[in-house]
């Protein structure tokens, strides 16, 4: 499907810049601690941009599969909730926002076993 390569593209470009903005913009600005949170919201932010490129291709691949399409908007979420949480407590350093942090791990859990449910009926 094209949302998702549309998708994976605008996701990849946020987390470079993203990634630039933490390494540049918040050095001196916030903790250690924090800045290795941000480059863990980077990191998993990438890791997902490239999985909505592999929802794409599976989703053209297999245009009748709802489970690949489904993948795509969990992962979609797990980014929003998993890395977007991240990236807020670095900037706000309110600690329960961590605790929304899990909801997006859940989400590309979900995500891939999606792929994998999928591959299993569809192979």
């Amino acid at each position: 499907m094209k949302v998702f390569l549309i998708l994976g593209a605008i996701n990849a470009m946020l987390a470079v810049g993203l990634g630039a903005f933490g390494a540049h913009g918040l050095e001196g600005r916030v903790s250690e601690k924090y800045l290795e949170v941000w480059k863990t919201g980077v990191q998993y932010h990438m890791f997902h941009a490239f999985g909505l490129f592999v929802v794409a291709f599976l989703a053209n691949l297999f245009p009748q599969s709802s489970l690949i399409s489904s993948s795509g908007w969990v992962m979609l979420v797990g980014i929003i909730f998993f890395s977007g949480s991240l990236y807020i407590l670095t900037l706000s350093g309110i600690g329960i926002l961590g605790a929304i942090t899990p909801i997006g791990g859940v989400a590309f859990i979900v995500a891939w076993l999606l792929i994998v449910i999928a591959a299993a009926k569809l192979l």
